[in-house]
């Protein structure tokens, strides 16, 4: 039986929904015809230069601005409409916030959970959300007096409240350090692994890679790009190189079938070898070069 979060179009259901999208800032095109769709439980990574609309994109899906055409639908409704219930399935972390530096971090949560009071569905008990961020030892601490990363997990802890069936991220590790960076990683892919749906921007090309199982390429307005990492390694990339010594000799050889090649070796006669894949960070950069020798960007 199909949910009420689930658009269903022919066979497939999609939790999110996008219908030839237009959006303009006055007379800058930003979204130009934009077609998306994403079923349950995908962990999507959204990629763009600076100014390619990934931040507009998140907000149309999130209802804070509406297209000027086109249709979007994210858990069966129009965002810009929807009702608490509709906030309830739905977490968001987004990239700046606003405090009140001096509410201690359970103020913070208290005060969404209590924006959910018209919401048919149950939220978690605030202690709850906290330590499944590992933040509970601090519900008493004023925000004010949190590192980032900590901080970060409160937006986290917020965002999980309801336990979410679609959660949007945008850029959710910019100025982290690394260990925090880590932490926050190993919780989203902690909620991925629950069956969440998982949308991120970000420009962290290496966090795409370790996160996500489906990486979008926002261009001209468009997803120029679509597909797994490897995907995209191997269409805007091209072919490993393989390299090795045999009888004194380097060899290299370039495939698309590393598996396959290396059972052509002789490996007991051979020394040295390695193999060398392009990284999503190379299909990023070949693909956006491209973009802009032909005036798409």
């Amino acid at each position: 039986m199909k949910t009420t979060s689930e658009v269903v179009c022919g066979k497939r259901s999609y939790v999110i929904d996008i219908e030839g999208v237009h959006f303009a800032y006055g007379k800058t095109d930003v979204l130009n015809g934009l077609e998306l769709r994403i079923q349950r439980g995908e962990i999507v990574a959204l990629l763009g230069s600076n100014g390619a609309g990934k931040t507009t994109l998140v907000e149309n899906i999130i209802g804070s601005l509406a297209p000027n055409r086109g249709r979007i639908r994210v858990l069966g409704q129009n965002p810009k409409n929807a009702n608490s219930d509709f906030w309830c399935q739905v977490g968001l972390v987004q990239q700046h916030w606003s405090d009140h530096p001096k509410w201690r971090v359970k103020d913070q949560l208290q005060w969404l959970k209590a924006s959910y009071a018209t919401a048919s569905r149950p939220t978690k008990d605030v202690d709850d959300a906290l330590q499944e961020v590992g933040l509970l030892e601090k519900k008493n601490t004023t925000l004010g007096k949190l590192s980032g990363g900590q901080r970060r997990r409160v937006d986290f802890a917020c965002s999980l409240l309801a336990d979410p069936a679609l959660l949007v991220l945008d850029e959710p590790t910019t100025g982290l350090d690394p260990l925090a960076k880590s932490e926050i990683h190993d919780l989203v892919s902690a909620i991925a692994d629950r069956g969440n749906t998982v949308l991120f921007t970000t420009h962290d090309l290496a966090e795409a890679e370790k996160l996500a199982s489906r990486v979008l390429i926002l261009a001209g307005g468009k997803i120029a790009a679509d597909g797994s990492p490897r995907q995209l390694r191997n269409q805007l990339v091209g072919k490993a190189q393989v390299t090795w010594h045999q009888d004194g000799v380097e060899h290299v050889h370039a495939t698309d079938q590393v598996e396959q090649f290396l059972t052509t070796l002789d490996l007991e006669r051979i020394s040295g070898l390695t193999v060398t894949r392009p990284t999503l960070e190379d299909a990023y950069v070949a693909m956006i070069k491209a973009g802009q020798a032909g005036g798409t960007q």
